[in-house]
């Protein structure tokens, strides 16, 4: 039994070791999330706003099945988030070259800097310099290393 390895050495998680990437997981969303959902609420959008937002500009381009394959939501969902980032002058549909009955989605300048500001917190960069945050998000690079078969 003294010769079971423990912790690091292991080839797999045990249990707290899930719990707490778990754990560091939730920090890490939580963190991520908190700044930009301020932001989003002082204009009257959500989550499912910033993560339209999100995909579109990571693949300008992107027909709407893509996005609603990304998202995994309904169509119904996705086309009352677009409906209001299109209409607010966020993100242009452009009818397909190919296929003129598919939408291909583009942040306009607008939502460039929308989405950059979310990313960016608004330019505050102190949530990314706290020393507790870099602690959870480097707990969860750490698990996800032993996930993927890395050694730590």
């Amino acid at each position: 039994m003294s010769d079971m390895p423990t912790g690091d050495s292991l080839l797999f998680l045990t249990d707290e070791q899930l719990r707490q990437g778990i754990e560091a997981m939730f920090f890490a969303y939580r963190g991520f999330t908190s700044a930009p959902d301020q932001i989003l609420a002082g204009i009257s959008y959500g989550r499912a706003h910033h993560r339209a937002l999100h995909f579109i500009g990571r693949s300008p381009g992107m027909n709407v099945n893509r996005l609603l394959a990304i998202l995994g939501v309904t169509k119904q969902s996705l086309n009352r988030v677009l409906r209001t980032l299109i209409e607010d002058g966020l993100v242009e549909s452009r009818v397909g070259v190919a296929d003129k009955r598919e939408r291909h989605l583009y942040l306009t300048e607008e939502g460039q800097t929308l989405e950059t500001r979310l990313i960016f917190r608004g330019g505050n960069d102190q949530h990314f310099t706290d020393t507790r945050q870099h602690q959870h998000r480097q707990r969860v690079i750490d698990h996800w290393l032993v996930i993927d078969g890395q050694q730590l």
